[in-house]
């Protein structure tokens, strides 16, 4: 299955890195978040990409231009102007890069890849958000429920400590809880072609229109995933990422 990813959008919360790279390419680790993303759809053995670009989509077209020719060590003789690449493992990864407008919205974007997909089921996430879901058991998930879309809901993120009572006192504090209450959409979904007939325009949003019709049409599943799972939508989140990854403690890193 192909993997589409959303990567066109401005970030605007996070203007501290946005105003010169889109959010997909912000770093952790010295990785944009999108290679993060993508190594874990690759260690599930998903390694065909269709990202769709819009906000400063150069930046993007640049890193995997120069991801196959300028990472790791390489020789040049001067003389014919040969590069050798010296032992370093590239990933083997189809990656299609596709122009899908600076205004389209969510649904418009994966109109626009449709020739990329044809009458296949493919896979679709966000590119500002990382999880070590599992998408073995969201795909079971998906074949068992025989919906035209599956998403993966997940609990929001706490964003503050919490206290823990023995009456009116304080017996505890809980720093940063990592479950909030309720689900919310966390990406990684499975979808039918029959998606595009829900999708009119560039203008179309998948969250706000196309999702909320297929849930009234009882067409729209979800697969709980309650371990790890953070979007990057502030600067605080993505520091919080790099925190991780520098710990080691980076729960979204499911390969070696």
């Amino acid at each position: 299955m192909k993997v589409v990813i959303l990567a066109g959008g401005v970030g605007t919360r996070l203007v501290e890195e946005t105003e010169i790279r889109p959010k997909p390419m912000v770093e952790i680790g010295e990785r944009p978040i999108l290679w993060h993303i993508m190594k874990h759809y690759s260690c599930y053995g998903f390694k065909e990409f269709i990202i769709a670009l819009g906000y400063r989509s150069d930046v993007i077209k640049r890193f995997f231009l120069e991801e196959s020719s300028l990472r790791g060590s390489f020789s040049i003789d001067m003389k014919t102007g040969a590069i050798t690449a010296k032992n370093e493992v590239q990933e083997d990864w189809l990656v299609h890069l596709v122009e899908t407008g600076l205004e389209s919205s969510t649904g418009g974007r994966i109109r626009r890849v449709k020739e990329y997909i044809g009458n296949e089921r493919f896979l679709m996430t966000y590119g500002d958000g990382v999880s070590n879901v599992n998408l073995d058991a969201l795909l079971s998930v998906h074949e068992k429920n025989k919906r035209i879309v599956t998403l993966t809901a997940v609990r929001p993120p706490a964003r503050f400590g919490g206290l823990v009572f023995d009456g009116n006192s304080v017996i505890s504090f809980i720093e940063k809880p990592q479950i909030g209450e309720g689900w919310i959409n966390g990406g990684f979904m499975v979808m039918e072609p029959k998606i595009f007939d829900y999708i009119e325009s560039d203008a179309t949003n998948l969250e706000a229109e196309v999702l909320e019709q297929l849930a009234a049409e009882e067409q729209l599943a979800a697969y709980h995933h309650e371990d790890f799972w953070q979007c990057m939508d502030t600067l605080r989140d993505k520091k919080l990422l790099e925190s991780l990854w520098q710990q080691g403690n980076a729960p979204w890193k499911t390969w070696q």
